[in-house]
Parts: C-alpha cells; sequence; structure tokens
C-alpha cells in the first residue's frame, strides 16, 4: 500500500468519517467476526489457512489460524486504543500504543478459542475510552507506519479500517477451517 494514490485516498476517508461514524464501523465489524467463530468447532479455529495474496494482508500473515488473526487483531487493537488515548490526552505514547508493527503484532501458534473474547472485549474496550475522549481531531500526532502522521481521530478512524482489511482473511480462514473439518467428520 505504498501508493500515494492511496493513502490520499485513506486519509481523506479518515478525515470525513465522524467518531460515532468510526465507532459504528467497529462494532459492525467486530459483530462479523464473532459471527464467523460462532460458526467454527475449537478444532477448525485453530486450523491454518493460507489465504491468497490479498490487499493489506503481508506474506508473513498469510498462514494464520482464526484464532491467530483474532489474537493478531486485539494486539493492534489495544495499541491504536493506547495510540488514540494518549494522543487525545497530550501524552507521550507508551506501553500498547510503542509496540513494534512487524513483530509485535505476530499472534502466537498456541492462540486457542479464548481470542474470540479477547477480541471483543478489546473493541468494547476501544469504543468504550473513544467516547470518553475529549477532542479527537488536532491532538498531537503519531506516526502510522504506512499513512503517515494520525492524530487521535485518525487513529480512532485506523482501528475500523484495520478490522476491516482482514475480514476477507478471516471469512476465507473460517469457511476453509471449517469445510475441512466437514470433510474429516464425513469420512
Amino acid at each position: 500500500m505504498s501508493s500515494p494514490l492511496i493513502k490520499a485516498a485513506v486519509r481523506t476517508l479518515f478525515l470525513c468519517q465522524s467518531r460515532d461514524q468510526a465507532l459504528r464501523q467497529s462494532e459492525a465489524l467486530a459483530a462479523q467476526y464473532t459471527e464467523l467463530a460462532k460458526g467454527l468447532a475449537e478444532e477448525a479455529g485453530r486450523m491454518s489457512v493460507e489465504v491468497p495474496p490479498m490487499r493489506g494482508v503481508d506474506e508473513d500473515m498469510r498462514s494464520w489460524s482464526f484464532f491467530m488473526l483474532l489474537e493478531h487483531n486485539t494486539i493492534v487493537n489495544r495499541s491504536i486504543t493506547a495510540a488514540a488515548v494518549q494522543l487525545a490526552n497530550g501524552e507521550p505514547l507508551s506501553g500498547p500504543a510503542t509496540i513494534d508493527v512487524k513483530k509485535g503484532v505476530m499472534p502466537s501458534f498456541s492462540a486457542d478459542e479464548s481470542q474470540v473474547e479477547l477480541f471483543a472485549q478489546s473493541v468494547a474496550d476501544h469504543i468504550a475510552a473513544v467516547r470518553g475522549l475529549g477532542n479527537l481531531r488536532g491532538t498531537k500526532t503519531s506516526q502510522h507506519p504506512v499513512f503517515g502522521q494520525f492524530d487521535a481521530h485518525k487513529w480512532n478512524c485506523m482501528f475500523a479500517f484495520h478490522l476491516r482489511i482482514h475480514l476477507p482473511q478471516a471469512r476465507f480462514i473460517a469457511e476453509t477451517a471449517a469445510g475441512t473439518q466437514a470433510v474429516k467428520l464425513s469420512a
């Protein structure tokens, strides 16, 4: 996603989006992930599935299980929430807001069904935290690795955007794993 046109489009989208629109999108996207999780048995949720190349899905993220993807999203969710809150409060970034975007966001191979609840909680925590903040626009900024400087508002918008990026991957993994599980059960 290094195209200047894509970067400009994303930044413009975020400028036009309200806090509440971004939060509603986050909630709706989280519900879609949760619905996918309901259709998966534990074994299917742990099954690594190689997805075809997808926009926004790095090569080292293409062979995850559904639970690994949820763990990744939870890590990123917590990082984005921390960045938005700290910037809105005029604080220097620390803790989860400073994770290494290449190494610190990688899930463990032991991710299990507990990730469903952890993911849902990370979304609920973000929504509650951001609703309780004052002004998000025009705060101090921090560097997003692809899209440049983000204030607290852009980080809030990025929360839903990141969930949207990985949703096709989640669907592919869930459908493939559930199909494989069904074949095993009928054999």
